[in-house]
């Protein structure tokens, strides 16, 4: 039998993309663990739904019970920990929900993650890895002139989805130094491409653009943000798995530091070239300064050189081409926008903009 990857929220943005990749590079079987949230689309993976080295398992990683059958009918010689809740706005607002996913649910893959590991032989045992995906977001907000973080980085998380993400990092290490679980953990910056839900910047921005709706850019629009393709994300996970040393933390990024207004007056340019027939145009004329968020982070950075220099991983896409690759497709998938775009999105909007921009839902 081949060796199974347990991938959790493989519904989700990343995950999605994560395991449409692991397929076609690698080809081994995949086991997929999602609760389908709001932000999990079974859809993003019908191309290998019908593979048979494809399997879905519904359920929620808090369910330790699930959790633990999952494991031990599955096998895996790797466990991919991606299921989180994400968003900043809705951390502020519900905070629970982070908690309990990101901390429990990820002390719950830990402790039933170790049990199964001890009942492994002792080749399986050195083969088996725990990779937790995290956050730039555990950093804090870095001064202007203020190097990028590296692995060793005072934790500062502002935000209660940082402050989960950063308590679920300690848990992991914690489950390496005190039970020798043989965990990595990578630390990534901004993601954008294909199957992103559009309460995130990138998406959201393409999407009212093209219809000619307020782009409501939080405060001042100069917070600085690093970027990378999810496709570059993907790759560095991969070779992190198959060559990270156990215990060690990784810090994936573009090394591609922009201003939030920056990058969405590059959107609102590819639409220009792309969308000429659109109902505003020039498209930023669309742009609308809101209330900044509370607890807004400046600024992101993340330094790379560890992943670089050990594993040899580059991002291989260019920002503005790969901006331009994600424009395109959430134009050519009007199908999949129309479908996440429905009224638990809608609701999500009228929690977050000003009247102007829910007006324009109506």
């Amino acid at each position: 039998m081949e060796p199974t990857v347990l991938v959790t929220g493989g519904a989700g943005f990343i995950g999605s993309n994560f395991i449409l990749e692991w397929m076609e590079q690698e080809g081994t079987p995949v086991v997929n663990l999602d609760k389908l949230t709001y932000a999990g689309n079974p859809s993003n993976l019908e191309n290998v739904a019908k593979d048979s080295r494809y399997r879905f398992v519904h359920g929620d990683i808090c369910d330790c019970d699930l959790v633990r059958q999952t494991l031990a009918q599955q096998r895996p010689r790797a466990l991919v920990h991606l299921a989180a809740e994400t968003h900043v706005d809705r951390s502020i607002r519900g905070p629970e929900d982070f908690i309990r996913t990101n901390v429990e649910g990820t002390f719950c893959l830990l402790r039933e993650a170790l049990t199964y590991w001890q009942t492994l032989d002792a080749s399986e045992q050195a083969a088996f890895r725990f990779l937790h995906v995290s956050t730039d977001e555990v950093y804090g907000s870095l001064p202007a002139e203020a190097a990028p973080c590296r692995e060793n980085s005072a934790y500062a998380p502002a935000s209660p989805y940082a402050a989960s993400k950063a308590a679920a990092d300690h848990l992991v290490r914690a489950y390496h130094w005190t039970y020798g679980l043989p965990v990595l953990i990578t630390n990534c910056a901004n993601n954008y491409g294909r199957f992103q839900f559009p309460e995130k910047l990138v998406p959201l921005m393409i999407l009212h653009a093209h219809a000619g709706k307020s782009l409501p850019v939080y405060g001042d629009g100069l917070q600085v943000r690093d970027w990378m393709a999810v496709t570059d994300h993907c790759a560095a996970l991969r070779l992190v798995l198959a060559r990270g040393r156990a215990g060690e933390t990784y810090h994936v990024g573009g090394s591609l530091q922009r201003r939030n207004l920056e990058t969405v007056e590059l959107i609102c340019r590819l639409l220009d070239e792309l969308c000429p027939q659109d109902p505003v145009i020039p498209h930023d004329q669309l742009i609308t300064h809101v209330d900044d968020r509370p607890g807004h982070d400046r600024r992101y950075a993340l330094d790379t050189t560890k992943i670089r220099t050990e594993l040899k991983w580059r991002p291989k896409l260019r920002f503005e081409e790969g901006l331009r690759q994600t424009v395109n497709w959430y134009l050519q998938h009007p199908q999949w926008v129309q479908e996440v775009t429905s009224g638990s999105y809608r609701d999500w909007i009228a929690l977050h903009y000003p009247q102007q921009v829910r007006d324009e839902l109506r």
